[in-house]
């Protein structure tokens, strides 16, 4: 189980149809996508604890009302565990990073983007089929970070994977930037994002951008023809810090939701769950206590999340990337699922997901 959190915040943990726990009618269940095939990883925990950590208007709503949140982890890639289709339990979906080659069929263990994976592809069809859903149902949401992000681009077809080689400079990783496009700085959220102080106007270097934590073998490059009616670029690579604007596809949002605000179906090439250093390092921690990881792989990661940033107002900048590209979003649609199951249940519930947005409006 992740680090330790609120105890009234649960987790569970599916690698067999028998490890789906019952229905509780007030509990939320959120189904986290996990696409990590077994690899040692940070992202899935701080993921996990981006949903479960809510701090203060969710531990008073459960006091008000009993009702809860848990996070459903489904081990997809590793043991073909795919949750149902939105069907008033699942109606937010959280899928995360992984290791290897974006299309399944190439993890053989020999490809050198497999990063030694052998995997059996029959999941693809099952997770396609519930993006289908997921994308034809307006009260469902799915917000989707790196390798989730390529699955994405591959089940939609907007974008290709291509593995960066050595004139890209090979794996991208570590504190990087990317540019917002004119879409996103029309966008009614991320035109919110694009007028943060925390935004880079880039010199006219090709439009404002962002700090992201980047840690990625391949660009997911679109084709010719412009994006189908309703996809929206959000953002692009930046070649290098300052530079200008790259082919790469970095943010898209698939769809919208119903008040026109917040993106529904939304992915990201890079790591906005891992944002908050104290946090990691204490992840990192317990991984190592529990014997889940190596000293070196402690060691490596460690290094990473206390070296100095390039500039002062990094963290702030990172931080405002991980509100604006998953945070709050999650936020927003956590908040939706509590409200209607208090209204479901006659609960009083006085909490709304438009205070995210009024919230980000007024600051």
């Amino acid at each position: 189980m992740p680090a330790a959190i609120d105890e009234s915040a649960r987790y569970v943990r599916v690698e067999r149809p028998e490890d789906l726990p019952a229905r509780e009618p007030k509990t939320v269940d959120v189904a986290v996508l996990d696409m990590n095939h077994g690899w040692p990883n940070l992202g899935h925990d701080a993921l996990v604890h981006a949903l479960l950590d809510g701090g203060g208007e969710l531990a008073r709503l459960r006091q008000r009302t009993g009702l809860s949140v848990r996070a459903v982890s489904f081990d997809v890639r590793r043991h073909g565990m795919v949750p149902p289709p939105p069907n008033g339990r699942f109606r937010l979906y959280v899928g995360t990073g992984g290791p290897g080659h974006i299309d399944p069929r190439r993890n053989d263990g020999s490809d050198p983007a497999s990063q030694g994976i052998r995997e059996d592809p029959s999941w693809e069809e099952p997770l396609f089929r519930l993006f289908d859903a997921v994308l034809d149902d307006p009260g469902a949401a799915l917000l989707a970070v790196c390798h989730s992000f390529g699955i994405l681009c591959r089940w939609s077809g907007i974008a290709r994977p291509v593995l960066r080689g050595a004139d890209k400079g090979g794996k991208s990783s570590g504190l990087l930037e990317n540019v917002l496009t004119p879409e996103a700085e029309a966008h009614p959220w991320f035109g919110r994002f694009a007028a943060d102080p925390a935004t880079d106007p880039a010199s006219g270097a090709g439009g404002k951008r962002i700090r992201i934590l980047d840690n990625r073998l391949f660009d997911l490059i679109p084709g010719t023809r412009a994006f189908p009616p309703g996809i929206v670029p959000i953002g692009y690579e930046s070649l290098g810090v300052g530079g200008p604007r790259g082919e790469a596809l970095t943010m898209v949002e698939l769809a919208r939701d119903a008040g026109g605000v917040m993106p529904r179906v939304f992915a990201v090439n890079h790591h906005p769950e891992v944002f908050d250093r104290a946090r990691q390092m204490s992840l990192l921690e317990r991984k190592l206590e529990r014997g889940e990881v190596s000293t070196q792989w402690v060691a490596e990661r460690r290094e990473l999340l206390t070296r100095n940033y390039p500039d002062e107002d990094s963290d702030r900048r990172l931080r405002s990337t991980s509100e604006y590209t998953l945070l709050e979003p999650l936020r927003f649609f956590l908040y939706r699922e509590l409200r209607r199951r208090a209204e479901a249940l006659g609960l009083p519930a006085d909490l709304h997901e438009d205070q995210v947005t009024e919230a980000s409006r007024q600051a």
